[in-house]
């Protein structure tokens, strides 16, 4: 077991009072030490950290932060009520209620008053609450280090769609496949003609191992309740992508032997992976021919009963050639490949994952976003902080690059993180 994995555990089995008290204790020690509790206060979430619109603020030993913030990155929604000053907070996962009253030191849980070391606090038009109460109601874990007046928070499992690739040596973890919501099959592409097809050194359909065949695995995920995505692949190394943009007799041809494909070897979807659009050129006119390319495979595999889903590079890359909003108006569901900023060559910084998710989420609902996370650079210890993302921004879910990759520690992680 990775070493983040197994500090995760040791916080979610702790005692709340616990917890509590280190929080609380270390920082009224330090107040009470003459210590300059004026000094500001890091509030990391998933170990990444949590811009508040007001800095926290210790008072009385109790950390106080604006509640919306926090009640939001955690997926808590809240009402505020004007006539009694008062805010509730819900879980929508299991409908706990939280009720807190600005002046008072008496919430309501669950219909039960519970008594607070510090009343919530109306500073600068934001309301203040105490992070440990709140967050511990919620399922989250909170720790407190003192040397670096550093909050952290461990968010609880959340719901969340979770794809894998199974593409390039996945068959060794094939059986992980049934613990995804979906399983996006890498076995189509553009070859260097700009030819659909299903041979090539890659992205090409599988032979049989001894009575598993590609047909099985496809079934073998319906079976399960698995949704199974036939996943086409193209890069524009040589322009062979916008060969088949550009022509449109080419491209109603690939469209046709696309959805023919995956509707007759019994796939649930099309997960378009075109690669490499819009590095040099006129960036909107790359757009604007792959959202014709879209547009029409959208209503062919809509005839068929197919969904369709599509893998774009991150706004903040290198590619320029994707219209994030048409496409999210045209597919079901969307993927940012956050990912290879550095050439994978180990975890990807969070900072440029953090802004990729802002960014599509600009031009994308949330509702129907998945974050593409690839285990050719995160590791069993990164892996949590991007999932945190995840759930912070309150996305659809995460698309694992690769089965194959994942691992059976990252494994642990991905069932710490996701509830299903």
């Amino acid at each position: 077991m990775n070493s983040s994995f197994r500090e995760k555990a040791k916080r979610l089995a702790a005692v709340t009072l616990a917890a509590c008290a280190g929080l609380c204790g270390s920082a009224t020690a330090m107040a009470q030490a003459g210590g300059p509790a004026e000094q500001s206060v890091t509030i990391l979430l998933d170990d990444y950290p949590l811009p508040l619109p007001l800095a926290p603020t210790i008072v009385d030993g109790t950390t106080m932060v604006p509640f919306r913030a926090i009640s939001e990155a955690l997926g808590i929604t809240v009402e505020w009520q004007e006539e009694t000053r008062s805010i509730a907070a819900a879980d929508p996962t299991d409908g706990k209620v939280v009720e807190l009253t600005l002046g008072s030191n008496v919430a309501r849980v669950g219909g039960i008053d519970t008594e607070l070391r510090v009343a919530p606090m109306s500073v600068d038009g934001s309301t203040l609450i105490p992070l440990a109460f709140f967050s511990q109601q919620f399922g989250a874990n909170v720790s407190w280090d003192a040397a670096t007046r550093t909050v952290s928070i461990d968010s609880p499992p959340r719901q969340l769609r979770t794809m894998a690739f199974y593409a390039i040596s996945s068959f060794r973890e094939a059986p992980l496949a049934s613990s995804f919501d979906a399983v996006a099959f890498g076995w189509g592409r553009l070859d260097e003609s700009s030819n659909f097809t299903l041979e090539g050194k890659d992205f090409y359909w599988p032979e049989p191992a001894g009575d598993v065949t590609p047909q099985s695995l496809v079934d073998g995920v319906t079976e399960q309740g698995r949704d199974p995505y036939f996943m086409v692949f193209a890069s524009d190394a040589a322009g062979e992508l916008t060969a088949v943009l550009e022509d449109e007799t080419l491209a109603e041809g690939t469209i046709e032997r696309i959805v023919d494909t995956a509707a007759e070897r019994r796939f649930s979807g099309v997960l378009l992976d075109f690669e490499g659009l819009g590095l040099t050129g006129d960036a909107e006119a790359v757009q604007e021919s792959y959202n014709s390319f879209v547009r029409k495979l959208d209503s062919a595999a809509d005839a068929r009963g197919l969904r369709l889903a599509v893998a774009v590079h991150p706004p903040n890359g290198a590619y320029r050639g994707y219209d994030y909003k048409t496409l999210a108006t045209l597919s079901d569901e969307m993927i940012v490949m956050a990912y290879a900023y550095e050439g994978e060559k180990g975890p990807e910084p969070m900072k440029r994952v953090d802004e990729a998710i802002r960014r599509t989420l600009n031009d994308v609902p949330a509702e129907k976003l998945l974050l593409g996370i690839s285990m050719g650079s995160e590791n069993a210890d990164s892996l949590g902080a991007k999932i945190g993302l995840a759930k912070r921004y309150g996305l659809r879910g995460i698309a694992m690059w690769r089965l194959g990759l994942i691992g059976e520690e990252a494994s642990q992680v991905i069932r710490a993180e996701v509830r299903e």
